[in-house]
C-alpha cells in the first residue's frame, strides 16, 4: 500500500512474502512516492563499501535506479548527435568495416539514423533507409564496445525491423564486407545484387564487393516470437 500524500509505503501484515521481498517492495514504494512528488531519480543501494560512490559517479551504478525520465532507450537521431555518432563509427571507417560517412553527410541524412542512449550517452547507432517495392536497408550499425554482448544489438536490430514493417517495408537487407554470422543467427540469408531494389542496385559498389543478406518479415508477431529467443 502506498500513501503518496504522506510519502510512505507499507505491506499488509498477512502478506505471504519473505523479509527481503517486503524490504524491496517498501523501498520501491518510497521511491515511487518520491518521484510522484517531483524527485527526478531514486536509487536503491546495498549497504556495502563503495556502493554509493559507484551508484552516483558511474554510468552503470551498483544498485537499482527508478527514474522519471528515459534513462535508456532508442530514439530518432538529431543534429546534436552527429559528433557522438561519428566518434563511435570512425574506428570502423578507418578499418574499412564501414563506408566513409563525413560529418556533413551524417548531418544531411540524420533523419534516417537512430541512436540507443544510456543516460544521454550514445551506446549504439544505426541507419534505416527505405526503398521502393517494400525494401529497407539497415546500415552503419555499431554498438559501443563496453555494451556489446548485453542485448543492445538485439534490441536495436529488432527496433529497426519493427520500424521497417510499420513503414510497409517487410524486406530488410544489410550489406557488409565482413562476416555476417550475427545477422544469419537473426534470420538473414545470403542473396545477390539482383534481389536489391532498383534504386539501390544502381548505386551498389561492385569494387567493394559487399556481401548481401536479406530477411522477409511477415508480421510484428514474428518479431515478438523472435525476441523470446534472444541470447542475452
Amino acid at each position: 500500500y502506498m500513501n503518496s500524500r504522506k510519502g510512505f509505503a507499507t505491506i499488509e501484515h498477512d502478506a505471504d512474502l519473505s523479509p527481503h521481498a517486503v524490504e524491496a517492495f517498501v523501498k520501491t514504494g518510497w521511491s515511487i512516492s518520491a518521484l510522484e512528488k517531483g524527485v527526478k531519480r531514486a536509487h536503491i543501494i546495498a549497504p556495502i563499501n563503495g556502493a554509493l560512490l559507484q551508484e552516483l559517479y558511474t554510468r552503470d551504478g551498483s544498485g537499482t535506479l527508478i527514474s522519471r525520465d528515459i534513462y535508456e532507450g532508442i530514439r530518432n537521431a538529431n543534429v546534436n548527435d552527429v559528433a557522438g555518432i561519428y566518434e563511435m563509427i570512425e574506428p570502423f571507417i578507418a578499418s574499412g568495416y564501414l563506408v566513409d560517412r563525413p560529418k556533413n553527410v551524417l548531418e544531411k541524412d540524420i533523419s534516417s539514423y537512430y541512436v540507443f542512449t544510456r543516460d544521454n550517452l550514445i551506446i549504439a547507432c544505426a541507419q534505416l533507409k527505405l526503398f521502393e517495392n517494400g525494401f529497407a536497408e539497415i546500415g552503419c550499425m555499431v554498438v559501443k564496445k563496453e555494451y556489446r554482448s548485453q542485448g543492445r544489438g538485439d534490441a536495436m536490430l529488432c527496433f529497426l525491423e519493427r520500424m521497417s514493417v510499420l513503414c510497409d517495408c517487410p524486406n530488410v537487407f544489410v550489406l557488409s564486407t565482413q562476416t555476417m554470422e550475427w545477422f544469419v543467427e537473426h534470420g538473414y540469408k545470403g542473396t545477390t545484387v539482383d534481389q536489391l531494389p532498383p534504386s539501390r542496385k544502381e548505386v551498389y559498389n561492385h569494387q567493394r564487393k559487399s556481401k548481401i543478406y536479406m530477411k522477409r518479415i511477415k508480421s510484428i508477431r514474428e518479431l515478438d516470437a523472435a525476441e523470446l529467443w534472444w541470447n542475452r
